[in-house]
């Protein structure tokens, strides 16, 4: 079987096994990689740039080589094959489990149990949720399910299509790493910089790609590209900027404004200044979007694999 059918059929079925079973409630791989991540940081935390540098290319390095050792142990059957690219696909996509979690903030909100909403926020996104009302939780959640359907489907995709099952553990793995320590606390300012770095690099193409499919699978596509031309310059993010804007265009919404992490408030440009305010329906609504995103993108990397890499076979 050929590499660029491998892939085709592994994707496929490791994002059907992501809507079918989600995520594990135990020993979930990417907890696993974040335990060894932290082990290695223990060792070699020091406040420097390069001791930063040296954790991210262990990491991310010992990730994709893991990947690149079974890729090369099951090569001689397709079969195998494709049920690795599977595996790696269902470990490292979390569309089910963000839809999920979105939802169940929703539903809070719906009932009017704020205390319930903000207890399930954190689950999502690292907001301070106290600091929110619940235009503001729904906001958030709207925000994060943009955000996460590149870093936790589309962009996976993109460095699978590219990389195969290598690429699939390498983009979750950086991106997890940034998540770690990728943020400016004082502890990560220096320590984190590589993590941060490499992530924006291999964050850009899938974040690009999901505010186009945004933009064709939404409601309003005139409106997703115009937020996007107008304001994904103006969010501090070069990724987080096209995605959130392109989903604050298609769906008519605003989104942006201030915000609070662990104690810190920032002041973000908004995105889609014509839109409404978020409503708590929104939130369905962007998660509708985040799952046509997902199965788009599935579609446009299955296609520039079969159409780039003719012709090599597994065996």
């Amino acid at each position: 079987m050929r590499a660029d059918r491998v892939f085709a059929y592994g994707a496929t079925a490791g994002l059907l096994g992501d809507l079918l079973l989600g995520d594990p409630r135990r020993g979930h791989p990417v907890a696993a990689f974040g335990r060894a991540a932290s082990a290695v940081e223990r060792v070699l935390w020091r406040d420097h740039r390069g001791r930063g540098a040296l954790h991210t290319a262990v990491c991310a390095g010992g990730a994709v080589t893991l990947g690149a050792v079974a890729s090369r142990a099951v090569r001689s059957s397709p079969a195998a094959s494709v049920a690795l690219t599977a595996a790696a696909t269902w470990a490292v996509v979390g569309s089910t489990s963000l839809g999920r979690e979105a939802r169940a903030v929703g539903r809070a909100l719906e009932a009017g149990d704020l205390a319930a909403a903000r207890e399930r926020l954190p689950h999502l996104c690292g907001r301070d949720p106290q600091a929110l009302d619940a235009d503001g939780i729904a906001r958030a959640v709207v925000e994060s399910v943009a955000e996460n359907t590149s870093d936790a489907v589309v962009g996976a995709l993109v460095w699978g299509a590219v990389a195969g099952v290598p690429g699939l553990l390498g983009f979750r793995a950086v991106n997890t790493l940034d998540a770690m320590v990728g943020h400016r606390s004082p502890r990560y300012r220096r320590y984190g910089w590589a993590s941060a770095r490499l992530d924006d690099l291999v964050g850009w193409p899938g974040a690009r790609l999901t505010a186009v499919l945004a933009a064709v699978a939404g409601p309003d596509p005139r409106g997703a590209v115009r937020a996007w031309r107008a304001d994904a310059d103006r969010h501090p993010s070069p990724n987080a900027g096209p995605v959130e804007a392109s989903f604050a265009g298609a769906l008519g919404v605003r989104l942006g404004g201030t915000l609070s992490y662990g104690g810190r408030v920032e002041h973000r440009p908004v995105l889609n200044g014509a839109g409404r305010a978020v409503a708590v329906p929104d939130i369905g609504r962007a998660v509708r979007l985040s799952r046509r995103v997902g199965v788009l993108a599935l579609g446009v990397c299955a296609a520039a694999r079969l159409l780039t890499r003719p012709g090599r076979r597994t065996s």
